[in-house]
């Protein structure tokens, strides 16, 4: 009760100090009024994203009890290449295989379908001339592809486990 009796006192101290308008200055601000309000209805908006209704609902703040319910904000997970975020990844060779390259490349490719330490399977591409690789061979794998192999994201890192080096050419 109290509390309405304060807002009605307040009301009151309000309409005091606004000051009073005589009739022919309202009636003039009330056709200004008009006229603009009718000019808003009948222009069509600047840009349709920046309406009042779609502004207010779109980017309003949340009040603190929306805050407490949805909890802190979550970070954004971030983009891991194909050792997920790992330097170096084991896998044990499935099938060795040939892939074309992309567009103006003409050559073949070896590459090998790999089940990574972590479960999940990849084709991964082995460089340089010639290999050893076959069928259960244990393999060291980096996060690096080849630009013209489509879907290969991984590099067989030669001189590791089972996989032999590079043999240099005898001239």
């Amino acid at each position: 009760m109290q509390a309405l009796r304060r807002s009605v006192g307040l009301l009151s101290r309000l309409s005091a100090a606004v000051p009073s308008w005589s009739s022919a200055t309202l009636g003039h601000m009330q056709a200004q009024g008009a006229v603009l309000a009718s000019h808003l209805l009948t222009s069509p908006p600047p840009c349709p994203l920046l309406t009042p209704v779609r502004t207010l609902m779109r980017y309003r703040t949340p009040n603190l009890h929306e805050l407490h319910i949805r909890g802190p904000r979550k970070p954004k997970p971030k983009k891991l290449g194909g050792t997920e975020g790992r330097p170096q990844l084991k896998g044990v060779v499935l099938k060795v295989f040939i892939r074309k390259p992309k567009k103006p490349n003409s050559a073949n490719r070896k590459c090998c379908r790999v089940r990574l330490s972590t479960g999940r399977e990849a084709v991964a591409y082995i460089p340089g001339e010639g290999h050893n690789l076959q069928e259960h061979n244990v393999v060291l794998l980096e996060g690096k592809r080849p630009q013209d192999l489509v879907g290969v994201k991984l590099k067989v890192i030669r001189g590791a486990l089972d996989c032999a080096h590079v043999k240099p050419k005898v001239v």
